[in-house]
């Protein structure tokens, strides 16, 4: 079937990439198992402890900057603060191109917004900015920040138009997927309530591979402008999302599938990797439902696929539709509502199966090329409704090219209840095959819009209740990854977070666990002009730190700008301090006579 073959088309071509040198200045790591610490004996005794960082001191914190930056920065925040200029931004906008002409507003531009968020046009013009970061010890995310401009109801027409399938076109209009993996008119504009994300949207085959032609691109500047960056690739701009819903679905459904089997053998309530399914318990379920015979049942729950516990957990569950396994006509799954039997997979007609198999060639030749320039690749999170398809390709993603050192990293958003249970699993199967993780924990982009559509279509919401359940949620994802990287020296996590607690935090446990900067296993990344007082004294202090660094012509990055400006607005406290410590600085400069300062 269609889904299934995708897992072998992934792991298909090549076995190995070759090892890659992504960050030259790391001191190399031997292999470490899962019960030896990298950092043992008496000269690993002996490291002192981590630089102290103060996130409070603004002369440390814009010694990179001139003052005519400081001064953008502090305007720019506090435009940012006002309600009425947000609520009326985009009027503003037109307004000013109007009254000033092309040139000038987008000279205006630069000097402002465009200069504050984007590096600049081109790979050419971005590289001054990218080595001025490198040299206080703060590297770059690469990120084209251009969007097409759609109008709300052109954005939703070519939703509905490429999250349909052709039966579902054809047929009585219903679809067998769940509500929540279904398109629906009125969330067909994805960039609604989503302030900090770029949004593509499925126009044809040809515009996808432009789509990868510019991430080619992306790649090339990145490795051609740093030894040991970062690129950034979203996966709904390289096919059809119709594909990624299904697929969703089905891992959703199978997923449940193994719950609902736990909850009848009475183990409800357990986190993911400490639930465990008795065999032949399992097998006499399955038998009663008439999936299968006895004999096949037996045939699918062996030693060689199971090894010889008896029991079964949720990765073993997963292995099962593998494409290594012979249960390709007997992938059903109970519906709840109905009870009766019904087939996980969904039929694609020939040429969705085609649109597939392009999707996935696209994304191994990104990988290939990020391989080839030194580059790591960056898989971005989307909505709830495409992630679970999106962290089951970059998964496969890793098996091929995460070999000698991590190559492809995954997001994990916290703000989801099932973030730990997500992140503990990938890690586990990291483990027992051998590759190595590599993931980005961000608290996630799509709040309003999850929770606005799961309530509105009738779904459970994905979302945690809270802001402080969701820090908590990354603090436990978070030290779970710590604990594991301080027994797997080739293990590596991004803490992408513009909250200062949370850097406290990773710093605090980083000393804790015995992890060093010089090891090059903990990143930090926040956006570009945003947060310097974290992102310039982490880099100065020698840890590994990170701009997310979009860049693009003015007018066609104009969307990003406006998601600058409010996510801005919707982070006061962590913009508050940026300013204060702006104005503090600025103040300090004139009172000094340093206003002229030259960074070096």
């Amino acid at each position: 079937m269609a889904a299934r073959r995708l897992v072998s088309a992934l792991r298909s071509g090549p076995a190995r990439a070759a090892p890659l040198s992504t960050a030259p200045a790391a001191r190399e790591q031997p292999a470490a198992g899962r019960g030896a610490a990298p950092g043992c004996g008496a000269a690993e005794a002996a490291r002192p402890p981590l630089p102290v960082v103060d996130f409070g001191s603004p002369r440390e914190a814009y010694r990179s900057r001139r003052s005519g930056e400081l001064v953008r920065g502090w305007l720019v925040l506090r435009l940012c603060a006002s309600p009425w200029l947000l609520a009326h931004h985009e009027q503003l906008l037109h307004l000013t191109r109007r009254l000033l002409g092309q040139r000038l507003f987008e000279k205006l531009m630069k000097m402002t917004f465009y200069g504050q968020f984007v590096a600049g046009e081109d790979q050419e013009s971005i590289r001054p900015v990218i080595q001025h970061n490198r040299a206080f010890g703060v590297g770059s995310i690469l990120d084209y920040g251009v969007e097409e401009d759609l109008s709300p109801e052109e954005a939703e027409r070519k939703e509905m138009e490429s999250c349909t399938s052709a039966v579902e076109r054809e047929g009585s209009g219903t679809s067998k997927r769940e509500r929540q993996y279904q398109a629906h008119p009125a969330f067909g504009d994805r960039r609604d309530g989503v302030i900090s994300a770029r949004t593509y949207f499925y126009a044809s085959e040809a515009k996808c591979d432009s789509h990868m032609e510019t991430f080619l691109r992306c790649i090339e500047a990145s490795g051609g402008a740093s030894d040991d960056g970062f690129s950034a690739i979203k996966l709904t701009a390289l096919g059809r999302p119709q594909f990624l819903l299904q697929f969703s679905d089905v891992l959703t459904k199978w997923r449940r599938f193994f719950h609902q089997m736990a909850a009848e053998q009475g183990k409800t309530g357990l986190a993911a990797m400490d639930t465990k399914l008795e065999v032949a318990v399992l097998q006499e379920s399955v038998a009663k439902m008439g999936i299968a015979s006895r004999t096949e049942i037996e045939n699918w729950f062996t030693a060689e696929t199971l090894g010889v516990s008896g029991t079964l957990d949720l990765l073993d569950w997963n292995s099962l539709i593998d494409s290594r396994t012979e249960l390709s006509k007997h992938l059903v799954v109970p519906n709840m509502q109905t009870g009766q039997l019904e087939p996980l997979l969904s039929r694609f007609t020939e040429e969705e199966e085609l649109q597939m198999t392009r999707m996935l060639q696209r994304m191994d030749i990104l990988a290939k090329k990020a391989a080839e320039m030194g580059v790591r690749l960056m898989v971005d999170a989307e909505q709830t409704y495409f992630q679970p398809a999106i962290s089951r390709l970059t998964l496969e993603m890793q098996r091929k090219f995460n070999v000698e050192k991590p190559l492809i990293f995954n997001t994990y958003q916290c703000y989801l209840k099932d973030a730990y249970d997500n992140v503990t699993l990938d890690v586990e199967l990291a483990r027992r095959e051998g590759w190595c993780f590599g993931a980005k924990l961000v608290r996630g982009a799509y709040m309003a819009q999850e929770r606005t559509r799961a309530a509105e279509i009738g779904y459970e919401d994905p979302i945690n209740p809270t802001y402080e359940a969701t820090n908590a949620m990354y603090h436990r994802c978070l030290n779970y990854v710590l604990e594991e990287l301080k027994h797997n020296s080739k293990a590596k996590v991004m803490v992408a977070s513009h909250n200062e607690d949370t850097v406290h935090f990773t710093l605090r446990r980083m000393e804790e666990l015995g992890l060093y900067p010089a090891d090059r296993q903990v990143y930090f990344g926040q956006l570009l002009g945003m947060c310097d007082q974290i992102s310039f004294p982490l880099g100065q202090a020698g840890f590994p730190v990170y701009k997310y660094v979009p860049y693009g012509p003015v007018m066609d990055v104009l969307p990003y700008l406006s998601r600058r400006a409010l996510e801005n607005s919707s982070v006061m406290k962590g913009a508050w301090r940026e300013r204060q410590l702006l104005w503090q600085e600025l103040k300090r400069r004139i009172r000094t006579g340093s206003l002229f300062h030259r960074p070096a």
